[in-house]
C-alpha cells in the first residue's frame, strides 16, 4: 500500500479510481482527482506548500514533486503524464501537457496546454511555455510549434494508455 501520511494538520485527499503503486508517497496538502495513477517510488511532497493534481494524471516512476514554503504551490491539469524521473518544483502545468523522462520543470514556471518538455530538459524558474510546443536542452528552448491536433494526439495517447497500464493493477 502507499504511504499516505498526514502532516501540518493536511490529510492528503485522493480522488476515486486512482492507481497507487505500493512504494508511491504522498505527504501533505495534496488533492488528486479522479481516475489518477502514481506509479513507484514517485513522490509527492505537500508538506511546505500545496500540490492540486486534475483529472486522469499519470506520475510515473521516480518523478518528484515539491514546492517551496510559503512561495510557490504545484498545479497540475487534467490528461497530464508526468515521465520517469521528472522533477516540477512549485510550477503549473496545463491539460493534456507532457513532461518528458528525467526533466526538471522550476518554481513559478507555466506549462501551456498540450505542451512538451522533451526528457532531460531544464524549465527555469518563471518560464512560460507556450500552448502547443515542444522545448528541450538545458536550459529548455522551443524547438518548435505543433498543431493543436498533433499536440493532442501525442498527449493523449500516452495520457490514456497509463490508464489502461493502471487497470492492469487494479
Amino acid at each position: 500500500m502507499a504511504l499516505i501520511k498526514s502532516v501540518r494538520g493536511f490529510d492528503p485527499v485522493i480522488g476515486k479510481d486512482c492507481f497507487l503503486a505500493e512504494n508511491a508517497t504522498v505527504v501533505g496538502d495534496v488533492v488528486i482527482g479522479e481516475g489518477c495513477s502514481l506509479w513507484f517510488n514517485s513522490v509527492l511532497r505537500g508538506d511546505v506548500n500545496s500540490i492540486r493534481i486534475g483529472n486522469h494524471v499519470n506520475v510515473q516512476d521516480g518523478a518528484v514533486l515539491h514546492t517551496l514554503y510559503e512561495k510557490s504551490t504545484i498545479h497540475i491539469g487534467d490528461y497530464v503524464s508526468i515521465g520517469h524521473n521528472v522533477t516540477i518544483h512549485g510550477a503549473t502545468v496545463h491539460d493534456y501537457a507532457l513532461i518528458g523522462m528525467g526533466a526538471t520543470v522550476l518554481d513559478g514556471a507555466e506549462i501551456g496546454e498540450g505542451a512538451i518538455v522533451a526528457a532531460g530538459a531544464l524549465i527555469l524558474s518563471n518560464t512560460k511555455v507556450e500552448p502547443y510546443t515542444i522545448w528541450a536542452g538545458v536550459p529548455a528552448k522551443m524547438v518548435k510549434k505543433v498543431s493543436a491536433g498533433q499536440g493532442r494526439e501525442i498527449n493523449q495517447k500516452i495520457a490514456h494508455n497509463y490508464a489502461m497500464y493502471a487497470g492492469w493493477y487494479k
